[in-house]
């Protein structure tokens, strides 16, 4: 959704679960093959939609996770495409589902913290990483 100002409206989620072998922490990233590029699940918002039905729904279409969003993470802005973009964020813990590969998103990555911040692509998502860590008490 594009504001007035030619903003890019977008938000999304750090997604995370405790690790089914050992109930560590880990982090989902997915890999967009239009980009080549590892990130957040996250996506543009649609017409009127607001930033939280947003990122539970671009979770859902890029993860096939259904996911129960928590603490308020920190808002990403850049330029996208010579304009301003907003990403707002939230923390996110998976409730259930299953991940298909589609035309967006071709792979899904569950990593512990400090692997999830190497593979990252872009170093502004990293400080995601830190903020889901604080917002978990485990920073």
């Amino acid at each position: 959704m594009t504001m007035v100002d030619g903003t890019i409206r977008a938000a999304g989620c750090v997604l995370w679960r405790r690790g089914p072998a050992d109930g560590q922490l880990e982090i989902a990233l997915v890999h967009r093959p239009k980009y080549n590029d590892w990130s957040h699940p996250k996506g543009k918002l649609k017409r009127g939609e607001d930033a939280l039905t947003g990122a539970k729904r671009e979770v859902l279409e890029e993860t096939g996770m259904e996911c129960a969003p928590g603490a308020i993470l920190p808002t990403a802005h850049y330029m996208a495409s010579g304009r301003p973009k907003e990403v707002r964020y939230w923390a996110a813990e998976a409730t259930g589902g299953a991940f298909e590969p589609n035309r967006e998103v071709d792979r899904l990555l569950w990593l512990p913290p400090a692997a999830a911040r190497a593979r990252l692509t872009q170093a502004r998502d990293r400080t995601l990483i830190d903020a889901l860590l604080a917002a978990l008490h485990l920073a």
